[in-house]
């Protein structure tokens, strides 16, 4: 038995069934909780997916953002909907399909980032992603929205696993700025 490897797709490459089936798919890891915002936001980027037997066994999508920080805006590779199928977590899964999009993450962008939930954060921490210590706001379309609900969620990682492109130090007192998106911003 061969040991299921990540595919990578950008969005349009996709057979319309094997996104549906991957909605679905995420339908059922997030219990219900992902909604149809949630779902626009995976799409229109490159998803790393692994199919088994059983249908698609993990996912996960990253898509182009702009993040500003100390008056710049950063070409930002935002992951999203990720997921493993319950009964096969904490076989790798994850792992691999975090390292396929982080190697579209160091082609691509100036640095990556997400938003974890307390479950998928030892994943993201194991792999040198860590958590943005400052204020978290968005550009929203009246002006700069404070998150501060968001602040401890969202994790950053340089390319290439290396340091981020502004300096962290600065961060316990500096803001994050994601560009705005209906539903959740991050």
């Amino acid at each position: 038995m061969t040991a299921p490897t990540p595919v990578l797709a950008h969005t349009h490459q996709m057979d319309p069934a094997v996104l549906t089936e991957i909605r679905a798919f995420l339908d059922t890891a997030f219990e219900g909780d992902f909604s149809d915002e949630d779902w626009e936001h995976t799409l229109g980027g490159v998803h790393a997916y692994v199919t088994g037997d059983a249908g698609i066994l993990a996912h996960g999508s990253v898509v182009q953002r702009r993040v500003r920080y100390a008056g710049r805006s950063y070409r930002t590779g935002y992951v999203e909907g990720v997921a493993v199928r319950a009964g096969r977590r904490r076989e790798g899964l994850g792992g691999q399909v975090m390292a396929a999009l982080e190697g579209v993450l160091d082609g691509a962008y100036d640095l990556g980032a997400l938003s974890a939930s307390a479950s998928g954060a030892p994943l993201y921490r194991a792999r040198g992603w860590w958590a943005w210590p400052g204020r978290i706001a968005a550009q929203g379309p009246d002006g700069t929205v404070p998150l501060p609900h968001e602040e401890g969620s969202a994790y950053l990682r340089g390319t290439g696993g290396g340091p981020l492109p502004f300096p962290a130090g600065s961060a316990e007192t500096g803001t994050l700025q994601f560009d705005w998106r209906d539903g959740d911003v991050l």
